[in-house]
């Protein structure tokens, strides 16, 4: 009989105390772009028993009170009294927050802002080094209609419907905190068969009877994702379900764990089916090319499947800090290509997408204040029009090149 594999990703609600972090940043992250643009931010939040800690570099135009931001997210996810462990309008806020190194802005910004108006495309492209060093990593698959991979994009889905029946009281005595899991069924060609285990843990009110909590999820949580993403294409009946394994989850959120920004960096991305280079995304403007090249590999990784030209498809990009060309791109097609060979996909790359930092937050209107929403359930396979690095907007272009 042929081998076949088991493969899982997890995901977390937005009341997960390294989620609430991202979200804060970014919301801070917001709030500076929307007053002005090129603000350069770098803000770190951590979280533990009744207190936040932000802290980082920030360079900017604008102003953000920081307290306010803090008490708004927690508001938003529903942190709003101490009996289940936390209150927004009572948790201590401390802020430590400096300017940018200089050594790192001349890098980055080496042209005014009156130089930069005055500049040609060419110019400001080339002017804008990456504002670090590093490796970053985009990644797509055909085996679901996001071209995401099929583990995490359904941790991601059972995640939100879990945090939207808690805010719109289908499920009674639910509180913020949660994660969900899933593992998935391969044959031997990588193809997804059924759905093996879902597991999802989700904090809630004392006293709260499991059966009917199980019950509950199943009926309103996972059955209706189940079959929203898995279809007809793949087997989702008879799977192992498996909430709350301990028996019970009362205390959750910042009061039963720290929360840190940047600690969920798979979760963010491809529940672990592709590398990651190590940098997180959740506080960093597009300056930061952890998180606005990680967006690019995506959306080359994205429009090489879309146009049919590989099943599966990794693309590395790596920078040096003040330098604007990349240091290196590589795409890796797992032998996946149609019709095409490897070389050419990546030689097709190289003269469809101009991957400087200044290019890539030109096409893909990086410097908007859009990051909040990030913050939560992934940053890939959304369709959010926002989202542009999700675009398959160079099919056309990629195929061209080859031909």
């Amino acid at each position: 009989m042929a081998e076949r594999k088991l493969i899982s990703a997890e995901s977390v609600t937005e009341g997960h105390p390294d989620k609430v972090c991202d979200q804060i940043s970014d919301e801070i992250l917001d709030d500076l772009l929307a007053q002005d643009p090129y603000s350069h931010v770098a803000v770190e939040t951590s979280a533990t028993t009744g207190q936040f800690f932000v802290f980082g570099e920030v360079t900017s135009k604008g102003y953000t009170d920081i307290q306010h931001e803090v008490r708004s997210v927690l508001r938003k996810i529903g942190y709003t009294s101490s009996d289940i462990g936390l209150d927004a309008d009572s948790c201590g806020v401390l802020v430590a927050l400096g300017e940018q190194s200089s050594e790192i802005n001349q890098g980055v910004d080496r042209l005014s802002r009156e130089q930069e108006n005055a500049a040609t495309r060419e110019e400001r492209y080339e002017a804008q080094g990456a504002g670090d060093q590093g490796v970053m990593f985009g990644y797509a698959t055909d085996e679901t209609d996001v071209l995401m991979p099929l583990p995490i994009y359904m941790a991601h889905r059972l995640a939100y419907r879990l945090a939207e029946v808690r805010k719109q009281g289908i499920i009674p005595h639910l509180r913020p905190d949660g994660k969900t899991q899933v593992t998935i069924e391969y044959d031997e060609n990588d193809n997804p068969l059924r759905v093996n285990t879902v597991l999802i843990s989700t904090q809630h009110d004392p006293d709260v009877d499991r059966d009917w909590l199980t019950n509950q999820l199943a009926e309103h949580v996972i059955t209706p994702v189940l079959a929203e993403v898995c279809g007809d294409k793949v087997e989702h009946e008879g799977y192992r379900l498996l909430v709350n394994p301990t028996g019970s989850f009362i205390l959750g959120g910042p009061s039963a764990d720290a929360g840190l920004t940047g600690r969920k960096i798979i979760v963010d991305t491809y529940g672990g089916a592709a590398h990651h280079g190590g940098g997180a995304f959740s506080g960093k403007d597009p300056s930061k090319v952890d998180r606005s090249a990680a967006y690019a590999a995506r959306w080359v990784a994205k429009n090489i499947v879309a146009a049919g030209l590989a099943h599966r498809v990794e693309v590395q990009i790596a920078y040096a800090i003040g330098v604007a060309d990349p240091v290196s791109i590589n795409v890796e097609t797992y032998g996946t290509e149609i019709g095409v060979s490897r070389d050419q996909i990546q030689d097709a790359v190289r003269k469809v997408f101009d991957l400087r930092p200044a290019a890539i937050i030109d096409e893909l209107d990086l410097l908007r204040p859009i990051y909040a929403k990030t913050a939560a359930y992934g940053h890939f396979g959304r369709e959010d029009p926002d989202f542009t690095w999700e675009n398959v907007d160079k099919v056309d272009a990629l195929k061209a090149s080859i031909a």
